[in-house]
């Protein structure tokens, strides 16, 4: 490949993170506090593609004053197909990991450093994470007489039972964890996976192990349950922040 097609590269990758950055889409890739880096490396990659084109075209100049040749060697045009997952990265929207993901994975729960005193509301709106660290590892002390609210998208189990999962980040996509809730109670009958829900209910004991790993999934008394759309970031960043 040339310098120009080089620099052509650099600059939809450059674009296409930038897009990225600028627009939800890079919730799918990295979590929300990389933003700025994100961003910056976009910029620095479009300037390296404009800086290449112009030390290009200066050596061409040069080369020509001093020879009267000046010479250019074409690469196939078969390079040129490397854009084709860039422009695909620009036009199209991966979605967020879901139910496949989470239950071929352990669940990442790990049990917190404290449990902060929680506010007056009613009902409780709470992360899948911090709902089932307070629930796993604290027994539920400052979850007693509590009607709660957990959002999530749905898993099933293969004996049926229907979890609510978030998938956990430490950086990007390519590490996300899930940290489950089981449900019992009022639950819809009919329950599809990945659909995300709304669900409000109140702390039970039941508890269950995860058969990946082996870790704790405790559960979530269900007293109702509604579908909501997919949230602005899929992902949960609270358990390790």
């Amino acid at each position: 490949m040339n310098r120009q097609a080089q620099a052509a590269v650099l600059f939809l990758v450059g674009a296409a993170v930038l897009h990225a950055g600028l627009t939800d889409l890079y919730l799918r890739y990295v979590k929300a506090g990389l933003r700025p880096l994100l961003l910056a490396a976009g910029v620095v990659l479009i300037m390296a593609a404009v800086a290449t084109v112009w030390y290009e075209r200066r050596g061409r100049g040069e080369a020509g004053d001093g020879d009267g040749r000046g010479h250019v060697h074409r690469e196939p045009r078969v390079a040129w197909l490397l854009v084709l997952p860039l422009l695909a990265l620009i036009l199209v929207s991966p979605p967020s990991l879901g139910s496949y993901s989470a239950m071929h994975a352990g669940t990442a729960l790990q049990a917190p450093l404290a449990y902060p005193s929680l506010p007056a509301t009613d009902p409780l709106p709470l992360g899948v994470v911090d709902y089932a660290g307070r629930a796993a590892y604290d027994h539920g002390r400052t979850l007693a007489h509590r009607r709660v609210q957990v959002t999530g998208f749905v898993a099933l189990a293969k004996d049926g039972t229907p979890y609510l999962v978030r998938m956990a980040l430490n950086c990007c996509a390519a590490d996300a964890q899930p940290v489950k809730i089981g449900l019992t109670g009022n639950i819809p009958p009919v329950l599809q996976p990945d659909t995300w829900l709304q669900v409000t209910g109140t702390y039970t004991a039941k508890q269950t192990k995860d058969p990946v790993n082996d870790g704790r999934i405790p559960f979530l008394d269900v007293t109702a349950a509604k579908p909501v759309p997919t949230p602005h970031d899929p992902y949960d960043e609270s358990w390790n922040n």
